[in-house]
């Protein structure tokens, strides 16, 4: 069975941004499935709007299927695998990831990002799911503390990487290629 990869945008975010199109095609080259959907709503993401979309699009879920987050994808994926009842997947790579966010400019992306903070996240359910995740960060992201990799790890076992200067893994941060997130992908899917 072929194995599948949903690649899942930030806030903001599109699929033909930053390294995601790099991604795709090297994954691709591998004989993976990639999907790197266009999620709606995303100047303004809502739980209840991204939830139910990843989970349509992925349709039926199993060992062959894995998943790449970056910023609040992350949240949407790990949202998404909190829902799944006596299933596996095969795993997750979340790419700057975050339980807790810093540095918000203003009322509107407090209230944006305040249901996604404040709804705890059932990480028994996550771990349930997948026995295998990778969550990486970047030793100077102006936007998820580097302290939430604490709770990766702790909560979810999730191996951790930290890669140096590379912001919020965004083209802005000059990140059009990222090739421990392939690395990554591989490790999990053998």
């Amino acid at each position: 069975m072929k194995k599948r990869v949903f690649i899942i945008h930030g806030w903001e975010g599109h699929p033909e941004e930053g390294w995601f199109p790099w991604l795709k095609k090297e994954l691709e080259q591998r004989g993976f499935e990639v999907f790197v959907p266009a999620m709606p709503n995303t100047d303004e993401p809502k739980i209840e709007e991204w939830i139910p979309f990843l989970a349509n699009l992925v349709g039926e879920p199993d060992e062959n299927t894995y998943f790449v987050g970056h910023s609040i994808g992350c949240q949407a994926i790990m949202r998404y695998l909190e829902t799944l009842e006596n299933k596996k997947v095969g795993g997750a790579v979340f790419v700057a990831g975050w339980f807790h966010l810093v540095n918000l400019e203003g009322p509107k992306e407090k209230g944006i990002t305040k249901p996604w903070i404040e709804n705890k996240i059932n990480l028994k359910k996550i771990k349930n799911a997948s026995k295998k995740f990778i969550a990486i960060f970047s030793d100077n992201d102006e936007w998820v503390p580097l302290s939430d990799k604490d709770i990766f790890e702790k909560e979810l076992g999730a191996e951790i990487i930290i890669e140096s200067n590379k912001g919020h893994f965004i083209k802005d941060d000059g990140v059009t290629e990222l090739p421990i997130v392939l690395e990554s992908l591989l490790k999990i899917s053998r």
